[in-house]
């Protein structure tokens, strides 16, 4: 399944509980989860920790260099109702490092096919794959190309790519978010010589007249920041691209609120779901009163959707003064 609009999987952000909300304000967005290390799916609770993907269209993604550890966790994720499983090779972060996998594998592209080939062949979903154009001094075209050549020729259809190289040493995750300069040039060069093949572009994509211009060149777009920073930037690219009408800001944050309930119900912490509405009324007023009241109380012993309700009536009450 070939998604126009992806929404990237972000560590500490892409849960099952940001996913809902970004469902509420888009239907048609592919959402990937949190990356997971395929030994801990194996390992440990996997159905605690892959849960049942409600959320279609819905990718999980995973971090790994063992070609049988990987295949085996795929399966699980097939059998968990996702859409499709991804191979993580572009986070920089240095936990990431230690354990051989992420970003550090564009240097070892035969592993990564393995890697890709045992998983092709334990489920019936699409394999995809994200990565950088490069890692360190390793940042030349041939490099990049090198890398997705022997994954094409295995079969892989899609490809996820942020336009950055990644720096192994040196920057952080977040550093190496902004800091190597963005190379679209790159992406648009591997898709004139894999016309047939998927190139999802990734990375310095900001606002809904970015995304609409770059698919006139790119078969699809990635998000990440930009949409759990602002939620309802998510909801303005679904109305543009797809013509899905726009959903009410009030309409959303009730539909979340219901689902905050019956999660909590069943012993979820209010924490865990509220820090997503953070951004939700980024830009309008009283935006700033809301976050804040959320961030001091959501993290207090016994917090209810009380603290939601209050957190709305306090940015109603600035709202109407502007009116």
């Amino acid at each position: 399944m070939v998604c126009r609009i992806n929404v990237a999987p972000m560590m500490g952000c892409t849960d099952r509980h940001c996913r809902y909300l970004f469902r509420l304000l888009s239907p048609n967005a592919m959402l990937y989860s949190e990356m997971l290390v395929s030994s801990a799916i194996i390992h440990g609770d996997a159905e605690k920790l892959l849960g049942h993907a409600t959320d279609a269209p819905c990718a999980f993604q995973l971090g790994g260099s063992n070609p049988a550890e990987l295949a085996q966790a795929a399966i699980s994720i097939s059998d968990a109702g996702y859409q499709e499983v991804n191979l993580n090779c572009g986070c920089p972060s240095n936990r990431v490092q230690q354990g051989g996998i992420g970003a550090c594998l564009m240097a070892e592209p035969e592993l990564v096919t393995s890697c890709f080939e045992a998983m092709a062949k334990s489920v019936d979903l699409p394999v995809t794959v994200k990565c950088r154009i490069g890692i360190d001094d390793q940042d030349e075209f041939t490099f990049f190309e090198n890398f997705i050549a022997p994954l094409v020729a295995a079969g892989c259809e899609t490809f996820h790519i942020h336009a950055r190289k990644a720096i192994l040493s040196g920057l952080s995750p977040k550093e190496n978010r902004a800091i190597p300069p963005l190379n679209y040039d790159f992406v648009r060069r591997i898709q004139q010589i894999y016309p047939d093949v998927t190139f999802i572009l990734n990375g310095g994509i900001k606002t809904s007249q970015e995304v609409v211009q770059l698919l006139t060149e790119f078969k699809g777009v990635m998000l990440g920041r930009a949409p759990y920073n602002d939620p309802y930037l998510l909801a303005h690219i679904e109305h543009q691209v797809y013509g899905t009408p726009l959903p009410g800001r009030d309409a959303v944050i009730q539909a979340y609120r219901d689902y905050m309930t019956s999660e909590i119900a069943t012993g979820t912490y209010f924490k865990h779901m509220a820090k997503h509405l953070f951004g939700l009324h980024a830009g309008q007023p009283g935006a700033r009163t809301f976050r804040r009241h959320l961030s001091t109380y959501m993290n207090k012993p016994g917090a209810t959707i009380q603290v939601l309700d209050d957190a709305l009536s306090e940015r109603n009450s600035i709202e109407q003064a502007f009116d």
